[in-house]
Order: structure tokens, then C-alpha cells, then sequence
């Protein structure tokens, strides 16, 4: 098994949730984050708002898929002409062991 998350501003939530959606996946999960940059001024896709308040509210999504679902994934989201494409960064880690409790 593998986690693929992604992180995007937090105004692209209901668009990756919707897209998420789309693609029939089971579970996946939205936690929600700030991010203090020293790039913050520097981002074409900030608001005003949060060049003021000096962080960038962001989303964190993260989908615990086989490695194959996940490749497929990342595919149809390159492929794909949705709103979060370019906006956002992605990385895939290893799950040792995964289960409910």
C-alpha cells in the first residue's frame, strides 16, 4: 500500500473533493494546514488576504491506495483539465502496515 498526498490552497478544496469524486475512490481524507513561506509574496495564486496575514491556508489531501491505483491516479490528474492542476504539490510514501482499530 502507498499514500499519495497532495496539497493545494485551501479555496481548491471543494474542486479537488469534487474531482476526488469522480474518481470513485473509496476514502480519502482533507486536513488542513498553514504554510509560512518566505515565498509567500512571491506566489501569483495568493489573495490579497493571505500576503497580509503572512501564511497561505492550505488543504492536505491523502488517499491510501495500492501502488498501481495510485499511479493511475497521478495520471488522470495530469491528464485532466480540472482547477487544481499546477496549483499544487504531491508526494507518494510507503505504508508499512495499514488497518482499522
Amino acid at each position: 500500500m502507498k499514500k499519495f498526498s497532495m496539497v493545494v490552497h485551501q479555496s481548491l478544496q471543494q474542486a479537488l473533493a469534487d474531482y476526488l469524486r469522480s474518481q470513485s475512490l473509496e476514502t480519502f481524507m482533507f486536513s488542513h494546514l498553514e504554510e509560512h513561506s518566505s515565498h509567500v509574496g512571491k506566489d501569483n495564486f495568493l489573495s490579497a488576504r493571505d500576503k497580509v496575514v503572512g501564511y497561505v491556508p492550505q488543504v492536505r489531501v491523502d488517499v491510501i491506495l495500492s501502488a498501481d491505483e495510485i499511479k493511475q491516479l497521478l495520471s488522470n490528474v495530469r491528464d485532466s483539465n480540472c482547477s487544481f492542476k499546477g496549483k499544487g504539490i504531491y508526494w507518494i510514501t510507503d505504508i508499512d502496515e495499514f488497518g482499522r482499530l
